[in-house]
């Protein structure tokens, strides 16, 4: 099974990434008006995907244990990277905050690079301290304050979202390496309470969370994204509308291309295809699973349960929000949403599970689904 996994795992990737360009074709069409390229959003896409193709084969090629030897330089350039989105010229500002930067004409996201490079630490810090996760300062305190720096950063960026999919994948990494259940659960509750303080301190997230405490009774503002979602999941019923039939994504949905694309994939293709995409994430999960299980030494384990966790949950948490199961909060629907950063750093952290599973400790070469035996030479 673990040598079928890889093979499994890149055909999912790429369906989910060929329906996101048909449905972005589909749900970006409104935006002709503005754009007069109705290949607009396509065109840029396409460009993403070709950059996160060439890192995914290179990530692929490439021994993950080098990543363990150039941690250090990896995670200060992902600090470094959010710290520029606050220097004014390079940083970005778009509605009132501060996430980008802008590079060549494109807008990157370092968050999307923060969140691999956290994931690379912890591999290495779990990895090298093994013998001694019992001791809560070296299992808990120090990795955590050492990550805090990137994470402060991600919240100055008013990021609850991105900050909260961190520190989730941070504890289940930490759980994962030995860290004591005991002394992560007060961590976890108190990191829950305080994104939940500063959601309330802020009045556009304290108006979310009213919104999907009740959606319905604030359809008309805070709510009133969400709301337009239900109705394009709920106009498609089973067999949906039709491809390139929604009616929501003409001036009712808001932003149907970005994080509110799985809305518009239920209007146009049915309950059937949301069904479909739900279980491509799930099947995406296990095989990344059964790799990481599989691999040659701990920190590629780590490594890679950090990778799943944070695609796996980042679906979890998009799907959850336009169904109104979780508060409203802005995170593309990965491989299928638009946005570039995020779709080439998840295809480089599919790279990275090539790898591990290359080197795993069941691939053999007279496998006929080992991708050992036909990954392109570079």
């Amino acid at each position: 099974m673990n040598n079928r996994s890889a093979i499994i795992l890149v055909l999912v990737v790429l369906s989910l990434t060929t329906l996101g360009f048909v449905m972005l074709y589909s749900s970006s069409s409104p935006t002709k008006k503005q754009s007069g390229d109705p290949y607009f959003y396509v065109k840029r896409q396409a460009v993403w995907l070709v950059v996160g193709m060439v890192g995914c084969i290179a990530a692929a090629r490439t021994d993950y244990h080098k990543l363990d030897k150039y941690k250090w330089w990896i995670f200060g350039a992902g600090v470094v990277l959010l710290g520029l989105c606050f220097v004014p010229g390079i940083g970005v500002s778009i509605n009132g905050s501060r996430r980008w930067l802008r590079i060549l004409g494109f807008t990157v996201q370092p968050s999307e690079f923060a969140k691999l490079s956290i994931v690379v630490f912890l591999a290495y810090w779990l990895h090298r301290n093994q013998l001694k996760m019992a001791n809560w300062k070296i299992g808990m305190l120090y990795p955590l304050a050492i990550i805090s720096v990137p994470l402060i950063l991600i919240l100055m960026e008013r990021d609850l979202g991105a900050t909260a999919l961190i520190g989730a994948v941070a504890l289940c990494l930490l759980f994962i390496g030995g860290s004591s259940p005991r002394s992560l659960m007060p961590v976890a509750v108190a990191g829950f309470g305080g994104l939940l303080t500063l959601a309330i301190l802020m009045p556009n997230r304290l108006k979310r969370l009213f919104a999907f405490l009740d959606p319905e009774g604030h359809k008309s503002d805070a709510g009133y994204q969400v709301w337009q979602g239900l109705i394009a999941i709920g106009s498609g019923g089973l067999e949906g509308l039709g491809l390139g039939n929604s009616r929501q994504k003409w001036s009712y949905l808001p932003e149907p291309h970005t994080d509110f694309i799985f809305p518009v994939i239920g209007e146009e293709l049915g309950l059937r295809v949301t069904l479909i995409i739900v279980v491509a994430y799930i099947v995406l999960l296990m095989c990344g699973t059964m790799i990481t299980i599989c691999s040659r030494d701990r920190f590629g384990m780590i490594l890679g349960a950090g990778i799943v966790l944070l695609i796996s949950l980042q679906a979890m948490i998009n799907i959850g929000v336009v169904t109104a199961m979780l508060p409203n909060k802005g995170m593309p629907l990965p491989f299928i949403s638009y946005g570039g950063s995020n779709m080439v750093m998840n295809f480089i952290g599919i790279g990275i599970l090539m790898n591990i599973f290359r080197q795993g400790i069941y691939v053999t070469t007279h496998d006929p689904f080992s991708v050992a035996d036909f990954t392109p030479k570079i």
